[in-house]
């Protein structure tokens, strides 16, 4: 008689357990979904390994770094020459608008957005001077010609789109971290002539221009719910006229495998790790 009691309560347990829900320690951990929403700035055209022709994304770049120092299940949708609608639009015709890769589930994203927006790069290239003052024409007295500095004007019109687009993520990913990169220091100050190509009062204007989408960015970061990623500051010392092997910011002319005026391999190392700190910060 207490054998077959014995054996029905094994019997029940059994069952119990069949029915029992799986404890958190038993089932399989979820993935940590990150998705990377942006620009070349996040792409990294030319860093090799190339893994999209079309967006010219790196393997290398920081939403990868910070994938991996994050254990993270990436979708990396980032592409250069991304603008803000983009987001939401097929960029060049028939790249998926990136805003399609967000979803519930998602547990962090990072966007790098707004320099071509503005124009910053073919307003930058255009200060190239291969000769001292004043054989030339400034960049800064053109674009600030009249009393009204145009580069200033197109960031601040730029800020509505850019808002709109941060409330949108939080929208679509309403259980994400949403951290927002900001742009690196290219120049430092009065510029390493003839080096970087631009006279001394143009790359303390591109630099402040710079500045200035910095903190738009981290104004419509705060006002919608992100947190804004300085990379400015980490950046200094690091800048287009450094030495090659600290350099994590190509000039005009790069001089490692990457675009004109966007980091190198080692930038996004550098950068993938602050975002990833970040990431692990933020609550």
């Amino acid at each position: 008689m207490r054998r077959r009691a014995l054996t029905g309560l094994a019997a029940a347990a059994a069952l119990l357990g069949l029915l029992a829900p799986t404890t958190p320690a038993a089932a399989e951990a979820e993935p940590y979904e990150y998705v990377a929403l942006g620009d070349s700035a996040a792409a990294g055209p030319l860093i090799p390994l190339q893994i999209s022709v079309a967006c010219l994304r790196s393997s290398l770049n920081y939403p990868h770094v910070a994938a991996k120092a994050l254990g993270a299940q990436l979708t990396d949708v980032s592409c250069s020459g991304a603008v803000v609608p983009d987001f939401t639009s097929k960029q060049f015709g028939f790249v998926p608008p990136q805003f399609n890769a967000l979803k519930d589930s998602t547990d962090l994203v990072t966007v790098a957005i707004g320099g071509n927006d503005t124009g910053l790069v073919p307003a930058a290239l255009s200060c190239i001077n291969l000769l001292p003052p004043p054989a030339g024409t400034s960049c800064k007295a053109r674009y600030t010609a009249g009393g009204k500095d145009q580069l200033a004007a197109r960031i601040a019109a730029a800020a509505p789109s850019v808002g709109q687009a941060f409330a949108r993520i939080r929208e679509l990913a309403p259980n994400a971290k949403v951290l927002v990169t900001g742009y690196g220091t290219y120049v430092r100050p009065g510029g390493c002539f003839p080096a970087v190509p631009v006279w001394s009062v143009d790359a303390d204007y591109l630099q402040a221009t710079v500045d200035r989408l910095n903190t738009m960015l981290a104004q419509q970061a705060a006002a919608h719910g992100a947190t804004y990623v300085d990379l400015r500051t980490p950046s200094i010392g690091h800048d287009a006229c450094a030495p090659i092997t600290s350099r994590w910011l190509e000039g005009l002319v790069p001089t490692s495998a990457a675009a004109p005026l966007h980091p190198s391999w080692r930038g996004m190392a550098a950068f993938g790790e602050i975002v990833a700190q970040t990431a692990s910060e933020v609550r």
